[in-house]
């Protein structure tokens, strides 16, 4: 059987960024309060009027034609793994075919929220297996800012925007998307959702008003189930496939969240070095974030690398991917110097971010254990 392998990656964010301190200034947070909690340090924005995610999806897809030396009418089918599109109706997909000047393909997009990466690339697996196409792309193309309501300090600090894209096409060789698994829930949807703007739900002055028109997030809940179901996939992933904790050599999870991506990983037992994080630089770019963190680090993927990929979002849906990397890509002498500086700088958030949780946990026990000692002396 045919696998389906990665052939090329690209992406692109905005110039534009939008850091802690400038956020700061808009809503009632801090740049202690949102590394702590969330470990993103800025995300990307774009600014310009008139232009959403097909923008960025068609700069990312530009890219990745010009890199891996495709010409666009090579190029068979295109899925854009989106929850921000440009319009209800046409589809993402087609504007960012049409702008690439991609004539010979079909286009159509897929609504995985956060997932949304590995879900499209499970399908154009089939159809690579299958015979159907040769050549392509797979895009995720994110404008979240759009959905963010600045005026909610618990949200707003989480998102950015962002696309990325990969070229995925046929070998023998043993390479490629090797195994996926794929789950939905949707008793997850008030817990995760977007309010009003449907069909159920139009838009109305009253609905604009209630601010109904933005992400709605529990998190909490949203955090439970994202640990959990992420790390199960993750393993059954793992577990199905024979593979080891020491035969992994990268776990790329969804970038939502470092406290989610750091108990997933540490469930896994794989070791922190092996996780791909670059969440600090971003934010949350929802189906982005994979394939945008991907081509952050490719530099240290090697052709035969086995890599996991894991995702969750609204629904609930999630999942996670086994593929083992098809090409290899030189660092350069700034990308390994690079490396070693995040590691520190990383190794010393973590460490200030558990001593704080210990200075917390500590103050809580101690307040409560005066408490208990107070209701004791007033029973007495």
């Amino acid at each position: 059987m045919l696998n389906a392998k990665i052939s090329g990656i690209a992406s692109y964010v905005p110039d534009d960024i939008l850091d802690n301190e400038m956020l700061s200034k808009m809503v009632d947070t801090n740049d202690e309060w949102i590394t702590t909690r969330v470990g993103i340090k800025e995300r990307r924005v774009l600014k310009e009027p008139g232009k959403g995610s097909s923008y960025l999806g068609t700069k990312a897809v530009e890219k990745l034609l010009a890199d891996t030396g495709t010409k666009p009418e090579e190029i068979e089918l295109l899925i854009c793994g989106t929850s921000n599109p440009d319009y209800r109706f046409p589809s993402t997909a087609s504007i960012i075919a049409h702008n690439c000047g991609l004539t010979n393909c079909y286009a159509y997009d897929i609504q995985a929220a956060c997932a949304g990466f590995i879900v499209s690339v499970q399908s154009a697996r089939a159809y690579i297996q299958s015979g159907l196409y040769k050549k392509i792309i797979v895009v995720c193309a994110e404008k979240m800012t759009s959905m963010v309501d600045y005026e909610d300090r618990a949200t707003c600090p989480l998102f950015g925007d962002a696309a990325a894209c990969v070229l995925i096409e046929p070998t023998d060789e043993p390479v490629g998307v090797m195994d996926g698994e794929f789950h939905v829930d949707g008793s997850g949807l008030p817990h995760l959702v977007m309010k009003a703007g449907g069909s159920v739900k139009p838009t109305t002055h009253e609905t604009v008003a209630a601010r109904e028109h933005y992400v709605y997030q529990e998190g909490r809940v949203v955090y439970k189930h994202a640990v959990r179901d992420m790390l199960q996939s993750t393993l059954s992933v793992m577990k199905r496939n024979n593979l080891t904790v020491e035969e992994i050599d990268w776990l790329v999870p969804h970038q939502a969240n470092l406290r989610i991506i750091e108990a997933v990983a540490g469930r896994t037992k794989i070791d922190d070095r092996k996780v791909l994080i670059d969440i600090e630089k971003y934010g949350n770019t929802s189906a982005a974030t994979i394939p945008l963190c991907l081509d952050d680090f490719k530099y240290r993927l090697k052709k035969g690398d086995k890599i996991l990929l894991t995702a969750f979002g609204a629904g609930f849906t999630w999942g996670a991917m086994y593929l083992i990397w098809a090409f290899d890509t030189k660092p350069t002498k700034e990308q390994i110097k690079r490396d070693k500086e995040e590691e520190k700088r990383r190794e010393k958030e973590k460490k200030e971010r558990e001593k704080a949780e210990k200075e917390k946990a500590d103050k809580e026990k101690a307040e409560k254990e005066k408490a208990d000692k107070e209701n004791e002396e007033m029973k007495s």
